[in-house]
């Protein structure tokens, strides 16, 4: 470990929700949540105000609505979220070249490394300055832990929460971790707590005190050895710049069981294609192809296919994805689906069979197409059936007649729909028919305007006050900025 506290780790406060409440004036200060609104759908963020009547993330949403049944319950955007994640990231790596993104919202960062900080005065200047920088490129609140190892600023971020910033002076870290719970040290998750609770073992301190002979017998090996080391404030993990992907997929939870063998692979094909787009993005290709099924009684399976070479060839990727189903039983219904692929390169060794297959199949189509066309009906006698537009809970719409607003609700119908913006008031709430040829999908706005230093109001959790204050072992706390408060009522989607 260092003797300095140049290790920083960002954790952008309620990150979803927060861009929500930044997005939305008329949510300013209350209850949301976001995550999946059917009936198998989980909570991805709340709000500080939704926690209040006790909502967490990976809570089931059905949960969620019965603690806070007035809450507003959003979908996801994630397109804004990674237009804001790419802001404070870049952020990060102009202080060094050592920034390791967690997730969209967290990262550690490697303050020595782009001698942006040197000892306990220089490090809590640029943690209080990026705190600052990253609330006027965005109205957003980070918190902000500073310490001489990774496990520390990330103790350090969450005893900051929310808004603020703490910092481990180095040679108080055992004073510090001793009382807290075993629960707050990387690797402890409910089942090994409670192994180590059922063995007389609940802070930091009793593990340090019980011993790596004592630990090894409970834990195994790797595990005790490791634990014992953290609770002794020891570790030596670097900030890893570029952390490698081992693998690209994508899977959808169905709100309903799919009993239709049809659908499972028109399904999987889907997947398929989506998986390949978000290959092709991060410009590799991959060997193995992984299908993974969770059916109605939530069982788990997973079939994978490696190629002769790595491919991003969508045809290659949805043919090994069908042959993978052909193996899976789904009689009784699936309630999730996932296409995967891994053994990634970053280059192509192009499948010349499949690649003709696939030309050929597309060809077969086209002539299929064109001999179907010979025998069709003129286009003004064919009659033409409405398809209802979906309007997404908390999506951005815009009217002809009355601007930008979000979707509020929909069903039986119609569509609820509230026009405001990041910079104005909170905004009046109308309802449409769903298919009124006024209204469109659109996209986010910018939560701050260019050359303003934040949207109409401050945004952040909606609380005020410091994070905390000053504790034992050294913790230094740094207060945090109130909230903007909007006067309407907010409405679940």
């Amino acid at each position: 470990m260092r003797n300095a506290p140049t290790i920083l780790h960002l954790d952008m406060d309620a990150f979803y929700a927060s861009v929500e409440q930044a997005s939305k004036p008329s949510l300013r200060g209350k209850a949301v949540i976001v995550g999946g609104l059917g009936p198998r759908g989980v909570v991805a963020t709340a709000s500080y105000e939704a926690r209040v009547f006790g909502v967490h993330s990976a809570m089931p949403m059905g949960q969620a609505r019965r603690l806070a049944p007035n809450a507003a319950y959003l979908v996801p955007r994630f397109g804004i979220y990674r237009d804001i994640s790419d802001q404070v990231m870049g952020l990060l790596r102009e202080l060094s070249p050592l920034v390791e993104p967690l997730s969209l919202d967290e990262a550690f960062v490697d303050l020595e490394a782009g001698e942006a900080a040197w000892d306990e005065r220089s490090a809590r200047l640029v943690g209080a300055k990026l705190r600052a920088d990253i609330r006027a490129a965005t109205g957003l609140a980070g918190s902000v832990g500073l310490a001489a190892s990774k496990m520390l600023a990330k103790i350090a971020s969450e005893e900051a929460k929310p808004d603020g910033l703490v910092l481990i002076e180095p040679g108080t870290e055992r004073a510090l971790l001793g009382p807290m719970s075993v629960r707050i040290l990387p690797g402890v998750g409910p089942a090994t707590g409670d192994h180590l609770r059922r063995a007389g073992i609940h802070t930091v301190e009793e593990i340090a005190e019980a011993g790596e002979d004592e630990l090894v017998r409970l834990l195994g090996k790797a595990h005790g050895h490791a634990l014992h080391a953290m609770a002794l404030a020891h570790d030596d993990r670097p900030v890893v710049a570029e952390r490698e992907a081992k693998s690209v997929s994508v899977e959808d939870t169905y709100d309903v069981d799919i009993h239709d063998r049809v659908r499972v692979g028109m399904e999987v094909q889907r997947l398929a294609d989506r998986c390949v787009r978000r290959l092709r993005g991060a410009g590799l290709s991959g060997r193995t192809i992984v299908l993974k099924v969770r059916r109605y009684d939530f069982s788990t399976l997973t079939r994978s296919e490696t190629l002769r070479g790595p491919t991003d060839d969508p045809a290659v990727v949805r043919e090994a994805a069908a042959r993978l189903l052909d193996s899976v039983d789904t009689t009784g219904g699936v309630r999730l689906l996932g296409v995967g692929v891994s053994g990634l390169a970053d280059y192509t060794q192009e499948d010349l069979f499949a690649q003709a297959a696939g030309e050929r199949e597309q060809h077969a189509r086209e002539g299929e197409g064109e001999r179907e066309g010979e025998h069709e009906e003129p286009a003004e006698e064919r009659e033409v059936v409405p398809v209802e537009r979906r309007w997404v809970a908390g999506h951005d719409v815009r009217h002809a007649e009355y601007g930008h607003g979000w979707v509020q609700g929909s069903g039986l119908g119609r569509v609820t729909v509230r026009f405001e913006t990041p910079g104005s008031e909170p905004g009046r709430v109308r309802t449409f028919r769903v298919d009124d040829p006024g209204l469109e999908a659109a996209d986010p706005l910018p939560l701050v305007e260019a050359g303003s230093g934040g949207p109409g109001t401050v945004v952040g959790s909606g609380r005020s006050g410091s994070s905390g204050g000053s504790g034992a072992g050294g913790v230094v706390s740094a207060g945090a900025d109130g909230g903007g408060v909007g006067e309407a009522p907010a409405v679940s989607g």
